[in-house]
């Protein structure tokens, strides 16, 4: 079950009396579950419908603890059950009804017993690409660039991978510093060299003639790419001498 912040010194300092909470406040409430959430996946999951936060006089976003517990059902839900987010929105709304509804499932859920069943096809959340310029507020112009330097590329059928709004986020993010789609270029390459590296090694796995040994190269790619990015993170806050929160 989701913690949600007591009144204790570490986040009663950033709610307000009321008990509403800062979207800083709820990424730290969050990452105790779920290290890779940032706030542009929070962003997005408010602009998909998930939650509605409420808003001060002066535009700031206010999460209530419903606000909080729901988004760790989002999360969890994607990551533990690969829903896409309508299904998700539907699940839930339905759950806030009061009505008794299964939990969805793409797939047979694995029960501890022999392997997963392997699901055809991608079953990770999907936006088009009106919804992912939403999200990260840009327009149609810099989409293009962005996608002519390959740091967001589209799927086959022209949709992309929810995470796609997160890069895009972080570029505009960092766009705001001066930073251009073409000097963000060697990231990608590293990013790419990285993924290459972690491939090699479940390689093996994913060729093995067992089920249960395929079905293991997934959690372990994942294993894999939290170290790299951990370890990613590390080397570029010893080459600027700084230490992130």
């Amino acid at each position: 079950m989701l913690q949600t912040p007591s009144g204790g010194a570490g986040h009663g300092t950033a709610a307000t009396d009321s008990g509403l909470m800062s979207i800083g406040t709820v990424l730290n409430v969050l990452r105790d579950e779920f290290p890779e959430v940032t706030i542009s996946k929070i962003r997005f999951l408010e602009s998909e419908g998930l939650i509605e936060p409420q808003r001060t006089p002066s535009g700031y976003r206010k999460f209530s603890t419903g606000d909080v517990e729901r988004l760790g059902h989002v999360l969890r839900m994607q990551r533990d059950h690969y829903l896409p987010l309508k299904v998700i929105r539907e699940h839930l709304d339905a759950m806030e009804r009061g009505e008794a509804v299964p939990l969805p499932t793409v797939g047979r859920q694995w029960d501890g017993e022999g392997a997963p069943e392997v699901v055809e096809g991608p079953t990770a959340a999907r936006i088009g690409r009106d919804e992912l310029m939403a999200a990260a507020e840009i327009g149609e112009q810099e989409l293009q660039e962005w996608e002519s330097y390959g740091l967001i590329t589209p799927l086959p059928d022209g949709a992309y991978d929810a995470e796609a709004a997160t890069v895009a986020s972080l570029i505009a993010e960092l766009g705001q510093f001066g930073i251009e789609p073409r000097h963000l270029r060697v990231m990608k390459a590293a990013a790419d060299r990285e993924a290459g590296l972690v491939d090699q090694v479940v390689a093996p796995l994913k060729r093995h003639r067992n089920p249960q040994t395929r079905a293991h190269a997934e959690a372990r790619t994942k294993e894999l790419a939290g170290l790299t990015v951990k370890l990613h993170a590390a080397l570029v806050q010893t080459a600027l001498g700084v230490r992130l929160p």
